[in-house]
């Protein structure tokens, strides 16, 4: 949610921050603004609408200054204006603030300044930030001070930097469950949300803890513990993604680009050290009951590992949504929570995992950002290493979740011997088949799979439907097509079809069926029925199955045929397929593919 940028230097910095909070704008892109220190004088622009375009319409890059701070949003608080847009300005124009997050006490703090003649500009809670600044100052005469005063004031989460005229050498943040991080050059330093913002420039990086406000100068940077005002050593993390993997490539979209990269991350997630692998293993081994968390994409990745340690491990862990975790769930010492989180700043995840310790229970994690907020809160965490993934939808790293969730049912089912050695070896061998094979549909499927979006593009109602382990394969795929084409779909599995649903089935809604392999007999057949239960009422069906051509093609209004797979690795065979299928009518459907209207790709707020 919403990109905060940094940065202060030597030289001219007016085309690092821009180029910074470009790289961040898959967090927010309502709107953007910058401030800027001219000498002793601050300059705000700011502007509904894209970064480049912001920057363009108020010729930001002409601007010379060694110091800034800039920002893009995702609206919260306040509808999409001008007024409603980071950085915002104290009455007497000395202060500037950026801050992602939400001020939950912001409303009697505005009305008590609004009392002592504070004129307010916008909508947000975000503005009270930059009149307590001023406020404080001019009691304290001292910035530190007035900032520590304003952290303790202010209730809720947040992200803050600022810069202020007092002293146009320095840029002041902190943070309370919001990410924020440090980016130490040797000649400038930067503030961001995430390591993209400044990792063309820098891979050394501080991360902020709760509770920590930092003060960054050209040559020199320092952390502090907002409750005592002491200095604290922070360990420099070496940042292991380089910025070009992050970049398109010469593919048209960023999530095209990750849908490639599946294969890739396949194999990174295939090639983790088993022994972080194994202390997983061992606290599922030792818990009297373990849940498995996620919300969104990662709900669906969690309810995917429970069909598989059901199946493979014979061990049932409920798969919970991290909104309703406090409610569903009896933790105690012998509790295991394990969460996935591609961002790992999550805030309903975080705040599930929290409750988690507060209750004696163990945690882990499955994350692909090292130095995340769930990675250093849990006892055990994977870093994934898919790569940083800048398309707002998830792909990559969602399928890449799966495989290890697999591998650690594996394990512990070897662990317990649910399976043999030689029935591990299977597995094994078909999850390192895997990424030739989708490799091989990508090149070849590819086309096709564009024609039957194309052609279907103007559908308007999808039921996707799936029996067992390609039930959350349909909800994922449901979700992909929601997200990012903006067409209605709904996931559900096949044998709900009866009990309702199947009022539905008319020319307007039609349906995406996952089929699985033939030698998955009983979850293939009751799949089929739910087929003919469909076409019976004259039903539109486009079946994704394993059989060969013609053999029950008469059920299918379209088929796309995959080549034969063992069951183990075929649901994650489809799901790719049905990303395929989301992203190629989102095109035809000319949709904003690498940020989808109203989405963002961290959700860092209640």
């Amino acid at each position: 949610m919403c990109g905060i940028n940094g940065a202060v230097g030597l030289k001219n910095i007016s085309e690092l921050l821009f180029e910074g909070i470009r790289n961040l704008e898959y967090r927010g892109y309502d709107s953007c603004g910058v401030a800027l220190m001219n000498k002793t004088r601050l300059i705000l622009k700011k502007d509904v609408g894209g970064v480049e375009d912001v920057y363009r319409k108020h010729n930001v890059l002409q601007l010379q200054s060694n110091i800034g701070i800039a920002h893009t949003r995702w609206a919260t608080h306040g509808k999409v204006t001008q007024n409603n847009t980071h950085p915002f300005a104290s009455n007497d124009g000395n202060f500037a603030v950026v801050h992602n997050g939400i001020i939950s006490n912001f409303r009697p703090l505005r009305d008590q300044l609004q009392k002592e003649g504070f004129k307010f500009s916008s909508e947000t809670d975000t503005e009270v930030l930059a009149h307590l600044l001023e406020k404080f100052y001019k009691s304290s005469r001292d910035i530190e001070k007035a900032f520590v005063k304003v952290l303790n004031l202010i209730e809720g989460t947040y992200a803050i930097a600022f810069i202020s005229s007092h002293l146009p050498g320095q840029i002041f943040c902190a943070r309370r469950e919001s990410p924020l991080m440090l980016g130490i050059g040797d000649e400038i330093k930067f503030v961001g949300s995430d390591f993209s913002a400044f990792i063309d420039h820098t891979k050394n990086a501080v991360i902020l803890d709760d509770g920590e406000y930092a003060i960054l100068s050209r040559d020199t940077y320092v952390v502090k513990n907002l409750l005592s005002r002491e200095e604290i050593t922070k360990p420099i993390t070496k940042i292991e993604w380089d910025s070009e993997t992050s970049r398109k490539g010469g593919y048209p979209h960023y999530m095209l680009k990750e849908i490639y990269e599946q294969p890739q991350t396949i194999s990174n997630a295939l090639d983790l050290e088993a022994s972080g692998l194994d202390e997983i293993v061992e606290l599922f081994a030792k818990s009297k009951n373990s849940y498995l968390l996620g919300v969104g994409t990662t709900f669906y990745v969690a309810k995917y590992a429970k069909y598989v340690f059901s199946q493979i491990a014979q061990e049932f862990y409920p798969s919970i949504s991290s909104d309703e975790f406090r409610v569903l769930t009896n933790l105690n010492k012998q509790s295991l929570v394990f969460s996935a989180s591609q961002s790992g700043e999550t805030f309903d995840t975080l705040s599930a995992l929290k409750y988690a310790k507060s209750k004696g229970a163990r945690t882990a994690a499955v994350v692909n950002v090292m130095g995340s907020s769930i990675a250093r809160l849990v006892d055990k965490v994977v870093l994934q290493g898919s790569g940083p993934e800048i398309c707002v939808i998830s792909t990559k790293a969602a399928v890449s979740q799966m495989v290890i969730l697999t591998v650690l049912a594996m394990k512990l089912a070897l662990k317990k011997k649910a399976i043999t050695r030689k029935t591990y070896n299977q597995h094994m061998r078909a999850l390192q088949e895997l990424p030739e094979i989708i490799q091989g549909i990508l090149n070849e499927r590819s086309g096709f799979i564009h024609r039957l979006a194309h052609k279907y593009s103007g559908t308007r109602n999808w039921l996707y439907l799936g029996r067992g382990v390609y039930y959350p394969i349909a909800l994922e795929a449901a979700l992909k097509m929601k997200e990012v084409a903006y067409v209605h779909a709904e996931g559900m599995p096949g044998g709900f079809l009866k009990h309702g649903t199947l009022a539905m089935i008319d020319d307007d809604v039609s349906s995406i069926v996952f089929v699985p392999p033939p030698e998955d007999k009983s979850l293939y057949e009751a799949t089929l029925h739910s087929i003919e239960e469909i076409r019976a009422r004259s039903g539109f069906v486009l079946g994704i199955h394993f059989t060969e051509q013609g053999k029950n093609g008469a059920l299918y209004s379209e088929e796309l045929i995959l080549p034969k797979v063992p069951p183990l690795t075929a649901p994650l065979i489809q799901l790719v397929i049905g990303q395929l299928f989301a992203y190629f009518t989102a095109t035809s459907l000319k949709r904003n593919i690498d940020k989808p209207r109203s989405l963002a790709k961290s959700v860092t707020v209640a």
